[in-house]
């Protein structure tokens, strides 16, 4: 168990951000496929790679790409994903929390299909950091902002430390249970996991963000709503893999920078639309500055 990579406590330097991610990073396989399978259907990936992926991973990467001082915590397995897995987080440049956990690191096979679309298939359960484990929590009343994609309510009410919180909008039974504050709860109107109303929270977010692809998107609060153009898509998508996860660590990133959450909904929408141009969404990623 501990922290790998540099030491936990080191303090800002310069005035730089400071910004934290929270929870899981699976090992991910992701290749094409001409056709998501039918029961009983045999598909091979086409070109296969694996990457570092889920909620917390690709967001993660998104982030390592700015001038922020970016913290990660996560938990790992015992096997030989686990190990890979850490050995492409530490060479981010970042600061890695992780704990270990005695039990295989998840796995994901990513399908994407002629369209761009993605379908995913998650071997076991999503690991995520929890309050009680020995990771430096306190570190987070530091932070500028943190995104939370975990799944434990006390790991969230520590995370509340933090200047700004933003949540994915999945992770609403672990916002309910907490009782804490989010200012924005973020995800995609197009997933019905991810639908809900100010009223349905006990202590309602500061803003709900929901993107709507082409149609750009829309922010919630107790005020009413705005909406927010989208970017120019590209001339073709390649793959939707990771898009939500980096538009929301960029969202995460513009709000930490001081902007308010429109325009950093703005900000934030190109980062998530360079993702479709790219199978691999490390590869299609922007960097991220200060505005």
């Amino acid at each position: 168990m501990g922290t790998i990579g540099e030491d936990a406590g080191e303090a800002m330097s310069g005035g730089r951000l400071r910004i934290a991610v929270i929870g899981h990073v699976e090992h991910v396989t992701l290749g094409r496929v001409p056709a998501v399978p039918r029961p009983g259907d045999i598909v091979h990936l086409e070109a296969p790679r694996w990457l570092p992926g889920g909620g917390g991973g690709v967001a993660f990467a998104q982030l390592a790409r700015s001038d922020a001082e970016v913290h990660l915590f996560t938990a790992l397995g015992n096997d030989e994903a686990a190990r890979d897995v850490a050995a492409a987080l530490a060479r981010a440049g970042a600061r890695i929390h992780a704990v270990h956990r005695d039990a295989p690191h998840t796995r994901c096979v990513v399908m994407i299909d002629p369209g761009g679309e993605r379908t995913i298939v998650v071997v076991g359960q999503p690991l995520h950091p929890r309050a009680e484990d020995p990771l430096p929590w306190k570190l987070l009343a530091g932070c500028d902002a943190a995104y939370f994609t975990g799944d434990d309510p006390a790991a969230l009410q520590a995370a509340r430390a933090a200047r700004q919180l933003v949540v994915t909008a999945r992770r609403r039974p672990a916002i309910s249970a907490s009782a804490v504050r989010v200012d924005v709860v973020v995800g995609s109107a197009a997933d019905p996991r991810e639908a809900s109303a100010l009223a349905d929270y006990p202590v309602p977010p500061g803003a709900l963000v929901f993107t709507e692809g082409p149609a750009g998107g829309r922010v919630e609060t107790a005020a009413g709503t705005v909406r927010f153009p989208a970017p120019p898509p590209p001339a073709a998508i390649t793959s939707a893999y990771g898009a939500g996860d980096t538009f929301a660590a960029a969202l995460t990133y513009y709000l930490a920078a001081g902007l308010t959450v429109a325009r950093a909904c703005e900000r934030a929408g190109p980062h998530g639309a360079a993702v479709l141009r790219a199978l691999d969404p490390r590869d299609g990623q922007l960097p991220l500055a200060a505005p």
